[in-house]
């Protein structure tokens, strides 16, 4: 491009990833909106997975999670957090959800969700939980007693009633899928490496790309007006 440019070494740019603030600049929002939340593991270092079942893992070999937050109506990343990767999914909601700008309708979550802590997070900022109980799930509060039921056991009643696969078309779980979705493009777009060691350049780096991802969808979304 023939411009005269001063490109920064790496020891700086990883010097100042830890210290830069990275928005992802989401639209506000009319209304409730539903989210999927989802994680997946982004490799630190180590062999691939070749190398891991020709001739086994290292102990060197270590990754990180990414909790991502999909817009359902939009598709686009919400929210993200990065940990460690003996962190459960669980414990990443509050944090997910303390980065929404608007109402939140809906929650939806695979079964690693299925605890009464995320339950009580979600009761206390009226969200509705969409999350399948666990096969060996138990009722918690039998209908004779007093209260409102728990939004848990009323989605074992109609597991118990209907069936799983019929519980889950009612209730739409299959948009789910839009999370997995969201962690395909990330990793085809970016690869499934980190490039950084340090934790937060890490989650400066995987906030960068999701805001880049958001740009992709952007541009590939049809405009239009209505008449």
């Amino acid at each position: 491009m023939r411009i005269e440019l001063d490109i920064p070494d790496y020891t700086s740019l990883a010097k100042r990833a830890a210290k830069m603030g990275v928005s992802l600049d989401i639209a506000k929002h009319t209304g409730p909106i539903d989210v999927v939340v989802d994680s997946t593991g982004l490799k630190v270092f180590g062999e691939g997975e070749w190398k891991m079942r020709k001739h086994g893992k290292s102990k060197r070999r270590t990754w990180r999670k990414l909790h991502l937050a999909v817009n359902r109506k939009r598709t686009r990343s919400k929210r993200k957090t990065l940990t460690e990767n003996s962190c459960d999914d669980a414990s990443q909601v509050d944090d997910l959800l303390d980065q929404a700008t608007g109402k939140i309708g809906r929650f939806y979550g695979d079964g690693a969700y299925d605890k009464w802590k995320v339950y009580e997070t979600l009761g206390s900022r009226r969200i509705r939980a969409i999350i399948p109980p666990q096969r060996n799930a138990k009722i918690k509060r039998h209908g004779n007693s007093r209260g409102r039921p728990l939004s848990r056991d009323v989605a074992i009643r109609a597991i118990r009633h209907r069936g799983r696969r019929r519980w889950k078309e009612d209730v739409g779980y299959h948009r789910r899928s839009l999370s997995e979705t969201a962690m395909y493009r990330m990793k085809c777009c970016f690869g499934d490496h980190l490039k950084n060691r340090e934790i937060q350049n890490q989650r400066t780096e995987t906030r960068l790309r999701s805001k880049i991802l958001n740009k992709f969808t952007h541009l590939g979304l049809p405009q239009f007006e209505w008449n």
